[in-house]
């Protein structure tokens, strides 16, 4: 870590020039010296507040915002130590690359990896990747959970970033998501409009429920095929907010098979899931063809043993 040291509660206020700029952009360029792994840990903790509020990493920033960081202690020599994610593991990343560009990288996502590290991991995806191709500017364009696999676009270019998160957050990527879930899900087609809001439980883990006073959310869910306890589902939020189908899922009766979160509790008499049967199948970009990820051996195992 550099020598300037951040042990004081640390305040900023926004001007005009960084008005609409994500929080997490902006602490980077604040915060010097401080790694963009402990920022987003900062933010998911709690320790950064923007008008006295808790924020995400995506939060846009407006003009005259006053933002509170937490002291921020000391990292000691051991700490210090760059993590050196395993050549192999870097390399089977690069390998996933399913599309990429002068501006953009899409890497098909295994089950199990964090995007990136931070809250007790070490490293991620966008670790392994700037390590195994040499480029330190790549950025995540967007999110999805550890244990969802699937199509992650990764930005090698500021113009690329700022394009695509605006893409995102206008409505103009479709994002098409592969669930297997219980029970037998009548409608072929459905709009499930329920509003989400985030809560944290009594041990600080962060969670989503359906409340009338969370944020508008809308899923499509529209039925692929159908088994004797299960269904498979193609998934298009319309919105992006966290967790937003697997508690859609939970709202109408049918959680996802392996999710040990929202609906774990629903009878399950299938083949045990070894993890959260949820994929980033298809991505639709303005100015770009259509990116798809195959279901991964894992699902699709299991999809083969409900067919008999």
């Amino acid at each position: 870590m550099a020598e300037q040291s951040w042990q004081q509660v640390s305040w900023f206020e926004v001007d005009e020039h960084q008005d609409g700029q994500r929080i997490d952009n902006y602490l980077f360029s604040r915060l010097k010296g401080v790694p963009k792994s402990r920022i987003y840990r900062l933010i998911r903790e709690g320790e950064v507040r923007v008008n006295k509020g808790r924020v995400k990493a995506e939060t846009r920033l407006k003009t005259g915002d006053q933002i509170r960081v937490a002291p921020i202690r000391r990292i000691t020599a051991d700490e210090q130590v760059q993590v050196k994610v395993g050549d192999e593991l870097a390399q089977s990343l690069v390998n996933r690359i399913v599309f990429e560009d002068e501006g953009l990288i899409v890497l098909d996502k295994p089950a199990g990896i964090a995007v990136h590290g931070g809250s007790g991991v070490a490293f991620g995806v966008i670790e392994a990747l700037r390590q195994a191709l040499g480029k330190p500017y790549l950025e995540l364009v967007h999110r999805i959970d550890r244990d969802t696999s699937g199509l992650l676009m990764i930005s090698k270019k500021r113009s690329t970033l700022k394009l695509l998160q605006d893409y995102l957050r206008t409505g103009k990527i479709r994002k098409t998501y592969q669930a297997l879930v219980k029970g037998n899900v009548l409608l072929d087609s459905q709009m499930i409009d329920a509003p989400l809001l985030r809560y944290e439980l009594a041990n600080g883990e962060r969670r989503v429920r359906v409340s009338k006073e969370g944020k508008p959310s809308q899923t499509l869910w529209q039925v692929a095929e159908r088994f004797k306890q299960a269904t498979l589902v193609n998934a298009s939020p319309l919105t992006g907010r966290t967790h937003q189908i697997r508690v859609h899922g939970l709202f109408i009766g049918h959680p996802l098979v392996g999710d040990d979160k929202y609906g774990h509790d629903v009878l399950w008499q299938g083949t045990p899931a070894r993890r959260l049967c949820l994929h980033a199948a298809q991505l639709e970009i303005p100015g770009y063809s259509i990116i798809k990820a195959e279901l991964p051996a894992d699902i699709k195992n299991l999809i083969q043993q409900l067919r008999f």
